[in-house]
């Protein structure tokens, strides 16, 4: 009985704690390496507009550009800062499992609260190798993880079955992170998990559809510059106030398809660097932006906080 109980809290916990709005952070780079202080400062205004936790080194951090000795680094400062004030998920994900292993092993090591996998890209494993692989993972550490669902960039798609025979062998692996684009996929899927296994949106402009067949929140780009504004459109349908949502989410649209008008995260960080909060530089193959879609993304920002500064303020959960 006593098991049974501790088995009963401990999937409420990791239900509590993968719900909400999560950050993919940019990394800051400075003259060509890791500005600490910036990322710093991006995670404390994470923290101070309520966000549910943040992901370190995942692919709109850049990863696949990072050294070893920085992804740790940035891990590091994210955990040092968040202080248990919110959730830390590190990016550990690779096409080889292996050294997906090792670093899920290290970000435990550091002290993050979870590993976000992505599916192994390029290879093209099968439905068993997918399995294979994120059991392997699944093995080597504690960490909860989340899955990473994005076949538009991995070439392989981590089939309904597979994520459903994941969550009934592994007990650690207890979110989706789906970025499919696909709300029947959503729907199914939480038509066969668990209730305790969460499933959250990959892309924000997908967070109030997907939310509306059972997601619970947001693995997010647009929170970076507008943490306030994406947690309040979660938290609003959460609520039940579904009208205050939609609205939300008309406002933030036309942003969110802004900030994808040319590679991620380049004009995300492209608007952080207008604002001041960090370099706007990136590393190659990225690059920066073209002028004429520089003009696009201002102007998009412009309607925007036009649209905040003659609106009321943003829904917040009383």
């Amino acid at each position: 009985m006593a098991g049974e109980l501790r088995l009963r809290t401990a999937a409420s916990t990791v239900q509590r704690m993968f719900r909400g709005t999560f950050t993919a952070l940019v990394t800051p780079f400075r003259n060509g390496s890791v500005d600490g202080t910036a990322l710093e400062k991006l995670i404390e205004a994470q923290i101070a507009a309520g966000i549910s936790g943040v992901v370190a080194v995942g692919t709109t951090g850049e990863s696949p550009t990072l050294t070893h000795d920085e992804r740790e680094e940035v891990i590091r400062i994210a955990v040092e800062i968040a202080k248990d004030r919110c959730a830390v998920l590190a990016g550990s994900g690779s096409y080889s499992t292996r050294d997906a292993i090792d670093a899920t092993q290290r970000a435990e090591k550091l002290g993050a609260g979870g590993a976000l996998l992505v599916a192994p890209y390029y290879n093209k494993p099968s439905q068993e190798g997918i399995f294979r692989h994120f059991k392997a993972i699944a093995e080597s550490t504690s960490l909860p993880i989340v899955l990473y669902n994005i076949p538009g960039r991995c070439s392989v798609d981590v089939g309904a079955d597979t994520v459903v025979r994941l969550a009934e062998t592994c007990r650690n692996i207890v979110s989706i992170k789906e970025a499919s684009g696909s709300v029947e996929r959503v729907s199914e899927l939480r038509g066969r998990l668990p209730d305790e296994f969460t499933i959250l949106s990959g892309d924000d402009s997908l967070t109030l559809p997907f939310m509306a067949v059972g997601a619970v929140g947001v693995v997010s780009v647009a929170s970076n510059l507008f943490p306030t504004e994406v947690c309040s459109l979660v938290r609003a349908f959460e609520s039940g106030d579904a009208k205050t949502a939609e609205k939300l989410h008309r406002k933030l649209f036309p942003l969110f398809k802004a900030l994808f008008i040319e590679p991620n995260p380049v004009p995300v960080k492209t608007a952080l660097g207008w604002r001041g909060a960090m370099s706007s530089e990136v590393r190659q193959p990225l690059c920066e932006m073209s002028e004429a879609n520089q003009a696009r993304l201002r102007k998009a920002l412009g309607k925007f906080e036009q649209k905040q500064r003659s609106s009321r303020a943003p829904y917040r959960q009383q």
